[in-house]
């Protein structure tokens, strides 16, 4: 299932994916496999992302 409130989280900071995979530390490749609901990160890197994003854990990956 795609992440829509990742994506635009990311989009409303203007960072393009790979923009948020640089201060993440992942290729551009594993932000785009997220976004697309194909790859489950770690907590490591959900951690990273919702730093970079300024939202929470909940904000970004918890489905309602």
């Amino acid at each position: 299932m795609k992440n829509l409130k990742f994506k635009s989280a990311r989009a409303a900071l203007d960072l393009s994916q790979d923009d948020l995979a640089k201060i993440c530390g992942v290729s551009r490749q594993t932000i785009s496999a997220i976004e697309k609901g194909d790859y489950n990160p770690t907590i490591n890197l959900c951690i990273a992302i919702c730093k970079a994003l300024g939202k929470t854990l909940d904000d970004i990956f918890w489905d309602e």
